[in-house]
């Protein structure tokens, strides 16, 4: 196993990403800063049958982390006052006929009850479906270029799942639809305003909106996805991938390092008024044990501590983004899946683990202790809304 670190004085974090990848995944990418300074590490493989790992500066698709760069826009945008936080969405996008109850504020913390244009699962265990987002039907749209407005149009011919402002559910469609309402209200593309108000003031150089390209910009990691078809189990490489599926709910691609300064950045109050932060941090109390609110998981600690996150997945990739209130501590990473043979309930239960195992040695000093049992059942719930 292939392992490196800028630092050798946190064994911790370099056994904890090596049994990561001893779980099943096949590289991990970790970055952390807190008063300690910066660790960096890796570990396991950057391309299967190779021996080389992941770059610590490698880039990776972060999957819904995303939603926390495109719900900063729309807060900016807010600030701006060119978007009504309590607006009805309508009023700038009324070629959808979207419900006058649906406002801004609902598509960024997921109280719209607009269908999920991936699939809704219904507590019952009936599902109705979206696009494909898994199995042989997924791997043969790899290079679709699926347009926002297609996703939306999708969306809206089917059932809300409630009414407006009166529910929770996580909803891709929401992000799509705050996309369309960026390029309405600033007549630039998504990637323009990203770079305007993100990007380009805080130097993210490593961090891409790549809208249809399949590409991904080296360094970089290799993912793979392995499915069952015909009775029979394949492994693609989906490193190349057409992300127009997803859309602005989770495209993008980035580093640890871009996301450790991104979010520090956001949660030390350098990218919104006060107030807007403070709406942003507010879980919505549908949201339950998930504890959404604007774009941003909250989990409390039982110690009175709170941390902030918005991880992100899909087969092949996954993201790690976390921080303190003050943005001092953070912890991002990538993790690529390989050839284990883990089916996809299994492989989200290794992520899930591997998650806690992350978050207790950055944010709880590595034990399970009292004042950090509520952090690992915030964890749980979180992750089964992404």
């Amino acid at each position: 196993m292939s392992l490196t670190s800028t630092r050798q004085d946190r064994p911790e974090l370099q056994k904890a990403i090596e049994e990561i990848v001893e779980s099943g995944f096949a590289g991990v990418q970790l970055r952390v800063n807190d008063e300690r300074g910066e660790w960096v590490g890796s570990a396991g493989v950057r391309k299967l049958g190779e021996s080389a790992r992941p770059a610590t500066n490698g880039r990776f698709r972060i999957g819904s982390s995303t939603k926390t760069f495109t719900a900063t826009v729309v807060l900016q945008l807010v600030a701006e006052g060119k978007i009504g936080l309590d607006s009805p969405v309508d009023d700038y996008l009324p070629r959808f006929g979207l419900d006058r109850r649906i406002t801004v504020r609902m598509l960024l913390q997921h109280t719209s009850g607009l269908f999920n244009f991936t699939g809704e699962y219904y507590e019952d265990g009936t599902v109705a479906p979206g696009i494909p987002w898994q199995g042989q039907e997924y791997v043969d749209n790899q290079f679709h270029t699926y347009q926002a407005e297609e996703l939306v149009r999708l969306a809206l011919s089917k059932p809300a799942r409630f009414e407006p402002g009166t529910d929770w559910s996580y909803s891709n469609t929401n992000y799509v639809l705050a996309k369309l309402l960026i390029e309405e209200v600033t007549g630039r593309s998504l990637a323009e305003e990203m770079q305007r108000l993100i990007l380009q003031p805080l130097g993210l150089s490593g961090t891409v909106v790549p809208g249809a390209s399949p590409e991904i910009p080296e360094p970089h990691a290799h993912g793979y996805y392995r499915y069952e078809h015909a009775g029979q189990w394949k492994l693609v490489d989906v490193t190349r991938f057409n992300v127009s599926w997803i859309s602005a709910a989770g495209d993008m691609i980035s580093t640890t390092e871009d996301l450790h300064t991104f979010f520090s950045a956001l949660m030390s109050g350098k990218l919104l008024p006060d107030s807007l932060l403070a709406e942003m941090r507010t879980p919505h109390p549908k949201s339950g044990e998930h504890r959404y609110g604007l774009g941003l998981f909250v989990e409390e600690t039982d110690g009175g501590g709170t941390i902030y996150n918005h991880n992100g997945g899909f087969f092949g990739w996954a993201a790690l983004m976390y921080g303190t209130p003050d943005g001092s501590r953070t912890l991002t990473a990538s993790l690529t899946s390989g050839d284990a043979e883990l089916d996809f309930a299994a492989m989200a239960a290794a992520f899930q683990k591997a998650q806690q195992r992350l978050v207790k040695e950055v944010f709880c000093g590595g034990q399970v202790k009292p004042a950090c049992e509520a952090v690992e059942s915030a964890h749980e719930a979180a992750e089964s809304a992404q």
